[in-house]
This record gives structure tokens, C-alpha cells and sequence, in this order.
């Protein structure tokens, strides 16, 4: 039977994937790319990047499935040994420690500041506005991250059952408001300023405190609490 493999030493400069790395960026790498450099090395009749795929394909190409398959998983890929298992693994829990230690940075709520490097990106570009609700424990840390409602280019309606429903669900003690204005605005609408009034007794019945109410553009942000309203 013909082998059509064609062996990684033999591809261009471009396509190996360490070469690939060092010329063009980690981000140019697809995953199986990264895991085949994990490995180093797959079989005569199969690439480190065929093997890669094959494995990331066991689980849906998901990064987060693939971190928790064990050691004798990951050696039953012909090609996998002890050694190559072990930096897979390794690997996967360097990214998870990674992701923790980004979340316990960011979620910390110390600043307005704070609260708008989290929603920013989430969202500061949107062509529509979305009202959202950081639900906090009472470390002020972030437990939750919740889109409320999507609304048109210049207004969006809020539920404060619904609010005060997932506080109570999520074990929440305080919350943040946020909201974007896609016209680069800053300035509140006297809506805005009723549903914060409106959200900050109801959390004064339930216990539950409403701490700030951000509005979020693109580059900007317009805080309650800093501008004194509150």
C-alpha cells in the first residue's frame, strides 16, 4: 500500500510549525500547529500536526475538553507515549493556572476603572445597546456577568424582577449596572437615570447593593458614582 505521508522535515520553512512560530507569531499558529510543537515528533506513517488534529478532533477541537482528558487518554493515540502526554498535560494546566489568575486580576472590583476594562470589550463597539449586570460576592469580586436586555441604537428596557431574580440565584450581595451608548455619548439619559433610581431601591428592599451604573463607549466611560449622582 502507496504511504502518502509526506513528513514534516520536508515541508517548507512556512508550514513547519516551530519555523512557522519564530517567522509569523504565536497567533499564526492553529492549534494543532501549537500541540504538534508540544509533542515534537508524530510516526513514520504520521505527522506531530496529523496526529494533533486527530486528537483535538477526539473532542470537538475544544481546548477546555481536551484539559481534561487523563494521562492514559491522551497514550491511547498511537503516537502518544508517556513523555508527550505529560507535556500535553502540563501544557493544558499552565493555561488553565493562566486564565485563574487573569479572572482573580480582573474581577476584583476596586475602580470604575476596573469595571470598564472588563466590559469594554464586551460591549464598547456594539452598533445597538446592550444593558448587562456584574453581580458581585461580598469581596466585591465578580461572580457573574449577565446581559439584561438588547435593545435598539438609542434605548433598551430592563426587568428589575429579572434582575433581583438571578441576584438571588447567583447569591449575589451587590451589583454593578452597565450599559453602552453606541452614539459615543457619555452624558445620561434621563432613562437611564429613572432605571439606576429604580434598580437602587429595589436592591435597598432585597439587601442586595446596587454599587455603580457605568455607561461604556468605545474609548470612554461615564460612572454615577464618580460624576456624584448617585
Amino acid at each position: 500500500m502507496e504511504n502518502n505521508h509526506f513528513p514534516i522535515t520536508n515541508w517548507s520553512e512556512d508550514d513547519k510549525p516551530r519555523e512557522k512560530l519564530m517567522l509569523k507569531g504565536k497567533a499564526a499558529l492553529s492549534d494543532a500547529e501549537l500541540i504538534a510543537i508540544l509533542i515534537g515528533s508524530g510516526s513514520r506513517n504520521e505527522s506531530a500536526v496529523d496526529l494533533s488534529k486527530r486528537i483535538l478532533a477526539s473532542v470537538n477541537a475544544n481546548l477546555n475538553a481536551l484539559g481534561k482528558l487523563s494521562m492514559a487518554q491522551l497514550m491511547n493515540f498511537k503516537g502518544i507515549g508517556e513523555a508527550k502526554a505529560i507535556s500535553i498535560i502540563a501544557a493544558m494546566e499552565l493555561g488553565r493556572r493562566r486564565r485563574a489568575e487573569e479572572a482573580v486580576e480582573l474581577t476584583k472590583i476596586t475602580s470604575s476603572k476596573i469595571v470598564f476594562e472588563i466590559m469594554q470589550p464586551i460591549i464598547g463597539e456594539l452598533p445597538h445597546e446592550e444593558f448587562w449586570i456584574l453581580y458581585l460576592n461580598n469581596s466585591n469580586k465578580v461572580i457573574s456577568k449577565t446581559q439584561i436586555s438588547i435593545g435598539g441604537i438609542t434605548g433598551t428596557l430592563v426587568d428589575v424582577r429579572l434582575v433581583f431574580k438571578m441576584a438571588l440565584e447567583k447569591g449575589a450581595t451587590a451589583l454593578i449596572l452597565c450599559h453602552n451608548h453606541p452614539s459615543g455619548a457619555l452624558t445620561p439619559s434621563d432613562a437611564d437615570k429613572q432605571i439606576t433610581k429604580k434598580l437602587r431601591l429595589a436592591g435597598d428592599s432585597l439587601d442586595v447593593k446596587v454599587l455603580d451604573h457605568l455607561i461604556v463607549t468605545e474609548t470612554k466611560y461615564y460612572s454615577f458614582v464618580d460624576e456624584g449622582i448617585f
